[in-house]
């Protein structure tokens, strides 16, 4: 848990002019739960948690998804094929996949956050018999933040699988909704007695995401959140990721709603 193993960086893919995929070649084999975090260190700088954005089937590669926002994700923009990282981990609790079976699964992601929710997405693929129907709701700032723009319209070709996407800003060549997320949440196909909700994204889209369903008339344990805290050391020790009671390391990263809900600014 604490000596990171050795992973070559093997590809870069370009999401967003600030977002970018790196496929890493671990010495080893990794593996990790859907919703599990991971440490991935720049040798000689430091450290960074991520969610990995990769199908938790496959065990000889990892895809982390990172937008350029800090000294470590900095760094790593800077890196390309063949230069050498860490990964330490995995940590946390991942998505309870359990809980969802028998359910309409209902995601809403922004930004970035559609990071995580694409491993989520490979696990409920690869099952999806065991769900009713997956229904997406995606939104970003403009179409140019967009993330994973090629494989949105090969996921909304599946069976039982309904995505729909928005922009806060839209141009002249996009013809899709205009307006956040929330916008697009009401006309969900999916069955409010029925359902699990799972939602990850930058902490003022997830709080008003969250109000909205309250609003709609999900249930608090339906809601499951992604807390993306400042998860340092992984273990619970440093103290860095309190959320009450809980640390995110180890408690979350995943939690229900109905865990959070009457603590004082969980979106802070």
């Amino acid at each position: 848990m604490y000596q990171p193993i050795e992973a070559i960086i093997e590809d870069v893919k370009q999401e967003t002019s600030s977002i970018k995929t790196f496929i890493l070649r671990p010495k080893s084999n990794f593996s990790f739960q859907t919703g599990q975090f991971i440490e991935l260190t720049v040798p000689g700088l430091g450290e960074a948690p991520f969610t990995p954005s990769s199908d938790p089937a496959i065990k000889d590669r990892l895809d982390v998804t990172i937008m350029n926002v800090g000294t470590v994700t900095s760094a790593l923009h800077g890196m390309g094929k063949g230069l050498k990282v860490g990964i330490r981990g995995p940590f946390g609790k991942g998505y309870p996949l359990d809980n969802f079976k028998g359910k309409d699964v209902l995601i809403v992601g922004g930004g970035v956050g559609l990071a995580p929710l694409r491993s989520l997405l490979y696990s409920l693929f690869s099952d999806i018999n065991k769900f009713n129907k997956v229904v997406l709701r995606y939104g970003a700032r403009t179409p140019d933040d967009i993330v994973y723009k090629e494989l949105i319209p090969e996921w909304a070709k599946k069976d039982k699988v309904d995505i729909a996407t928005t922009v806060d800003m839209g141009n002249p060549s996009w013809t899709g909704n205009v307006g956040l997320v929330t916008t697009i949440l009401k006309e969900a196909p999916v069955d409010l007695n029925n359902a699990a909700v799972i939602v990850c994204g930058p902490p003022i889209m997830m709080k008003f995401v969250t109000l909205k369903l309250i609003e709609l008339g999900f249930k608090p344990a339906d809601i499951y959140l992604s807390m993306e805290k400042n998860m340092s050391c992984g273990l619970g020790k440093c103290g860095h990721c309190r959320i009450g009671k809980y640390h995110a390391c180890k408690d979350g990263p995943v939690f229900s709603y109905e865990q959070l809900k009457d603590i004082y600014d969980i979106w802070d």
